[in-house]
């Protein structure tokens, strides 16, 4: 969205509403803080929340040095990373982040060995729709379609593919801005998340997984079962985004978790149209 829409803002909030962190998430959590010398008392309290700026380096974001030490995605791990300006970020970084988002993990190899630390984050981007940030208004804008589609292009399509929900932000105007709001304050969003949380618990009690984004394969076949009526919609989806097997697959796992949130007990029709409008604007290539 254009500058002053509030993303940042956004962002930042998003660790209130994150799930309540269990015993084994803070000792976790604070093992990687107390290598990268960072742990303040005994074990944390909240989240981790990291916002490096776009001239962070590949190493300072996976970690490194000759006695690697954690980098910023692990710095993030069970929290948030929020890459702000993310088309400024380097070429470099968000290559270096499709293996993490993927696997969860950071492989560092040197020669006395080879070192893994986790990263499984939850990763937000956030930026212009062009380089002067007010594209497709044209009484501020002055970038062509060329200009718009390069800044784009900065974000690879793979990096594109594993993020889940895209969702574009509008200009406030004086009316939203000053009426009186009844929205839903984060803590009652965030017993929402809780019980979406342990619905996701006691479904996988028998796996090896905790939440729904960590399906794969036959699993997803299984928990992301679907009726006559979704499963015909999410095939026209499918034929007319011309989707990967890796977008068609990250539509039903944030489905399965909508239907969660809003305690369905199987996914609805609803369920996969929310999740499409989220990764329709990935899909034509802006964030």
């Amino acid at each position: 969205g254009p500058p002053g829409t509030g993303k940042t803002a956004i962002a930042k909030a998003m660790k209130t509403i994150l799930p309540e962190m269990s015993q084994n998430e803070k000792i976790e959590i604070s093992k990687i803080q107390s290598i990268a010398g960072k742990l303040e008392g005994n074990l944390v309290g909240e989240r981790p929340f990291r916002n490096p700026h776009h001239t962070t380096t590949v190493t300072a974001m996976t970690g490194g040095g000759i006695n690697p030490k954690p980098g910023e995605m692990t710095m993030a791990h069970g929290g948030v990373l929020y890459m702000d300006e993310f088309t400024e970020f380097s070429r470099g970084v968000m290559e270096a982040m499709r293996q993490p988002l993927e696997d969860k993990k950071i492989v560092i190899s040197r020669k006395g060995g080879t070192y893994s630390f986790p990263a499984d984050f939850i990763l937000l981007a956030s930026m212009n729709p062009c380089k002067c940030g007010y594209y497709p208004d044209r009484n501020k804008c002055s970038c062509t379609e060329r200009d718009v589609n390069k800044y784009l292009e900065k974000i690879s399509g793979p990096i594109l593919d594993r993020i889940d929900l895209c969702v574009h932000m509008n200009n406030v105007d004086f009316f939203d801005l000053t009426r009186e709001s009844s929205e839903e304050s984060s803590e009652e969003i965030r017993k929402r998340v809780n019980k979406a949380v342990e619905i996701q618990r006691k479904r996988y009690e028998n796996e090896k997984i905790r939440f729904n984004s960590q399906l794969e394969g036959e699993n997803i076949k299984k928990y992301c079962n679907l009726g006559k009526k979704e499963q015909e919609l999410i095939g026209q989806i499918y034929e007319n985004m011309d989707l990967s097997v890796r977008a068609y697959e990250k539509i039903l796992k944030t489905a399965r978790t909508i239907a969660d949130l809003k305690n369905h007990e199987e996914i609805k029709y609803e369920d996969i149209a929310e999740a499409v409008s989220y990764k329709a604007m990935s899909v034509r290539r802006g964030l």
